[in-house]
């Protein structure tokens, strides 16, 4: 496996180095005699892509060749990280991906607050890994709820990663609250039914517990920047060297270093991937069906079946099971804050263009 470590990082060097070579220029066509391949998707930069070849493991770079849509939503990326494609490689070396195979599943966002367009995070994943800060910057729990719900909806199983909690030690008085605050979202998320994993990025603390958890499995890790996602991968896949970013003393948040998404292989018998994604700063939902939201809290999800009503919003309706736990701090109020943006996002209103 170490081996196949080292030989994975020197084709995934050389495939920047052509990559660069080949960003500019006409697109050639497919020649008769080109050769077609089955391979993975290891690297998006938004205008082409590396696929990992199967069998022979070679890297080679892509532009797409045809119109693939995902059940007619527009998408900034129609091809992503993780989808098995099948590739046409012409005798100069250039290719085409020609068809993306079947997925197993894919996690989507919205691209922004006022688009209609779609981001394809990533595709044929066996469970995402949102990590999180609860200090320098502080992660907002409707983005954590954001994501875990879209998760749910997209049938991947969901890890919370808390970093940076030697941020957050009890050493005095004064700091007391914020490891208070690290005990209280820890047991928030742990009784939903979710992993929540405390790591330190910085001292290395947590790091065996988050391998075990990555070990064996194709992993989407996410995030809003400057929560030491990049660091943290580094630590989990010495000698890689992503590039990691300082965080802003004016507005406590991260700058971008990651611009496009990659898919690298771990390290260790167990193996597995993980598939590293920009930093984000919002998490906008897609696809969602207003009576639907609610299958993606598994709380109020549990709690909607004493409902008296079938389709209750846990809005306004009498009798509503979900509201009442609520004033029996039985569900917290931030995932019902979050719940209720979410039914936000589904207003048809939100994201029209302005006239």
């Amino acid at each position: 496996m170490y081996l196949y470590t080292l030989h994975f990082c020197f084709i995934w060097i050389m495939a920047k180095k052509s990559n660069k070579n080949n960003r500019s220029g006409a697109t050639p066509a497919i020649e008769e005699s080109a050769v077609g391949r089955d391979g993975t998707v290891i690297r998006n930069t938004g205008s082409s892509y590396v696929v990992l070849t199967d069998g022979d493991m070679r890297t080679i770079d892509c532009r797409i060749k045809g119109n693939f849509r995902l059940k007619g939503i527009r998408t900034t990326n129609p091809v992503a990280v993780g989808d098995h494609v099948t590739i046409m490689e012409n005798k100069d070396g250039t290719a085409y991906i020609t068809e993306i195979k079947p997925r197993k599943n894919y996690i989507i966002r919205r691209a922004s607050n006022l688009s209609k367009e779609a981001s394809i995070l990533a595709a044929n994943v066996d469970q995402a890994c949102l990590v999180a800060t609860l200090a320098h910057p502080s992660t907002s729990t409707t983005f954590i709820d954001r994501f875990l719900a879209t998760s749910e909806a997209y049938r991947v199983p969901a890890i919370l990663v808390i970093n940076k909690i030697d941020l957050l030690s009890a050493t005095d008085d004064n700091n007391k609250g914020d490891a208070d605050l690290l005990d209280a979202v820890t047991y928030l998320y742990r009784s939903i039914g979710y992993k929540v994993i405390q790591v330190s990025a910085r001292t290395g603390e947590g790091l065996g517990a988050l391998q075990d958890a990555l070990a064996g499995k194709i992993t989407l890790i996410s995030g809003n920047s400057g929560v030491g996602k990049s660091t943290l991968i580094n630590k989990l896949i010495p000698g890689l060297e992503l590039k990691t970013g300082e965080i802003s003393d004016v507005h406590d948040t991260g700058m971008h270093t990651t611009t496009f998404s990659e898919m690298f292989p771990l390290p260790g018998d167990a193996g597995g991937w993980i598939i590293d994604t920009p930093g984000v700063r919002g998490f906008g939902t897609i696809e969602f069906d207003q009576y639907e939201v609610s299958h993606f809290f598994p709380e109020i999800f549990r709690l909607s079946s004493n409902c008296r009503y079938g389709n209750c919003t846990h809005t306004h309706e009498p009798a509503c099971a979900v509201r009442d736990a609520l004033n029996d701090n039985h569900i917290a109020m931030s995932r019902y804050n979050s719940y209720l943006s979410i039914l936000a996002d589904v207003d048809p209103d939100k994201y029209r263009a302005p006239q």
